[in-house]
């Protein structure tokens, strides 16, 4: 399995490619923006994008999935039917992106050998889902390195982001976590420095 970053500067967003070694397959994980960026780095890589999967709706995660879109016109884009649905009715925060397919707690994708678990975990937006791979995490604007999301946004819920922040601290074992934004971390790291995590491992 390699995982690669690609910092999408002007919206300071995380996407990451995430690719099979054996088959070569791989995923495209929230692609903000600089869709030009990011084939270069599937070119570099030797990957055969199979499928984009989307943490959320919001603008800072989806900004490329139309020009990725045109490169690569096959492709399946996935996201949680909760925020599939506000792209229906598109405003600034999240846009209209085409048809998607939706993907619900306890779905997982397959990228070549490599099984993708889908946990719903709202909050940020009604349909956030953090992604599970191995022993890594693809956490979206769910949890940050010492934070975690907002939800002051339409559609956010303070009472879900910390029932999502409980059952992602009640995970069996460490993991790697690989946010939206900012840098990586571990959730054993955030389960005994994160206020906000803290918080929601009390309720």
């Amino acid at each position: 399995m390699t995982i690669r970053e690609i910092p999408v500067p002007f919206v300071g967003e995380n996407c990451y490619l995430l690719k099979d070694d054996d088959s070569g397959l791989g995923a495209i994980i929230d692609p903000g923006g600089a869709a030009d960026s990011i084939v270069a780095e599937i070119e570099d890589l030797n990957m055969s994008p199979c499928a984009i999967l989307l943490t959320h709706g919001h603008y800072d995660h989806t900004g490329a999935v139309k020009e990725l879109r045109e490169k690569y016109p096959d492709i399946p884009v996935y996201l949680h039917p909760a925020d599939a649905e506000m792209t229906k009715q598109p405003d600034s925060m999240i846009p209209s992106i085409g048809e998607t397919k939706p993907y619900d707690e306890g779905d997982e994708v397959q990228i070549g050998d490599l099984n993708v678990s889908v946990l719903h975990t709202p909050g940020h937006t009604p349909g956030s889902v953090t992604l599970l791979v191995d022993r890594t995490m693809f956490s979206g604007d769910t949890l940050f390195r010492g934070s975690c999301g907002r939800t002051d946004l339409p559609g956010g819920s303070t009472d879900d982001m910390m029932a999502s922040l409980k059952r992602l601290a009640q995970l069996e074992g460490d993991w790697d976590v690989l946010p939206g934004h900012e840098g990586p971390t571990t959730l054993q790291q955030e389960r005994l420095g994160n206020f906000y995590m803290l918080q929601a491992m009390n309720l």
